[in-house]
């Protein structure tokens, strides 16, 4: 939606749907300036009452080449900064998505891998779930920087860390197919 005219007078004064309880932020590649001023006056016009929800953290997302684009995590700031409240993430690193998956099925921790290219997020995930962790390198992870973590006396650091890496998923397809 456009903005209700041309000053910010007129901005907040675009209708509120009274039904809404929560602002989720997720990958939006139309997010704008217009959504950001009506994700902070649900915010506000909510309290503390109105759920600030973000789907990840993710600064930035990998493409081929080496190129990349603003991630989730991106918007998800800027909302925070708006809001000057910080959201509450059910995506990775946090476990709440393993949770609920968990309740649903029977997932047993010990039997389970948790593949990503992301120490940050799909690693964290992982190994704060006691799931065996495979981090495949090419996202935006490299082996120097798991080295990094791994040499590091810092706990926080260490958790980082996964139980195996290859270079490709590929790699682990051809492996599972022997």
């Amino acid at each position: 939606a456009a903005l209700p005219g041309p000053a910010p007078a007129d901005w907040v004064q675009a209708p509120l749907d009274p039904a809404v309880r929560a602002v989720l932020v997720g990958f939006d590649e139309h997010f704008n300036y217009a959504k950001l001023c009506q994700a902070l006056r649900y915010l506000l016009r909510g309290g503390p009452d109105c759920l600030l929800v973000g789907t990840n953290r993710d600064h930035r997302l990998p493409l081929e080449g080496g190129a990349a684009i603003p991630g989730t995590g991106c918007l998800v700031k800027a909302v925070e900064t708006a809001a000057q409240r910080e959201a509450f993430i059910v995506g990775k690193p946090n476990r709440f998505m393993f949770d609920c998956v968990a309740s649903e099925f029977d997932v047993d921790p010990a039997r389970t891998i948790m593949v990503g290219d992301r120490l940050d997020t799909d690693i964290l995930m992982g190994n704060d779930c006691h799931l065996t962790t495979l981090l495949t390198l090419t996202g935006v992870t490299t082996l120097d920087e798991v080295r990094g973590h791994q040499d590091s006396d810092c706990p926080a650091r260490n958790r980082l860390v996964p139980d195996y890496y290859v270079d490709s998923i590929a790699d682990l397809l051809q492996v599972l197919g022997e």
